[in-house]
């Protein structure tokens, strides 16, 4: 299974979704120029670099690729808010680091735009499962 995240501007409901990716979602393994990204058109501009020669990226065009509706059940999110991109894992904003390196996250709850509607789930490149046939 790959370690799939969720790009948005915004927060809450009314978020915007720039896309996913399947496989290495967590924060080393997305690129520098998304997390530093210092307002939302840069943040935009990134996340679509990033995502644009990835085999494993979901674009809006494509619908939502997984069978959840919302972020919370995926890996991590990041979004674009006030000023500063944000981290989340499985929908639990992190808010620091702790003396050994490991999240220190909120308590406070976080919410997602709901995509069921826009549901379009993919078992292939785009979904972060491995699938073995003999």
């Amino acid at each position: 299974m790959g370690t799939r995240a969720d790009f948005y501007v915004g927060v809450g409901k009314p978020a915007e979704w720039l896309g996913s990716i399947a496989w290495d979602g967590y924060p080393d393994g997305i690129d520098e120029a998304v997390l530093a990204a210092k307002n939302p058109e840069e943040f935009r501009a990134a996340v679509n670099h990033f995502l644009s020669d990835r085999r494993d990226a979901t674009l809006p065009n494509q619908g939502w690729p997984w069978p959840w509706d919302d972020s919370h059940t995926t890996d991590y999110a990041y979004r674009f808010v006030d000023g500063k991109v944000e981290s989340l894992c499985f929908g639990q904003l992190i808010i620091g680091a702790d003396e050994d390196g490991d999240a220190i996250y909120s308590e406070e709850s976080q919410e997602f735009p709901n995509m069921a509607a826009v549901k379009n789930i993919t078992l292939g490149e785009r979904s972060g499962v491995i699938i073995f046939t003999a």
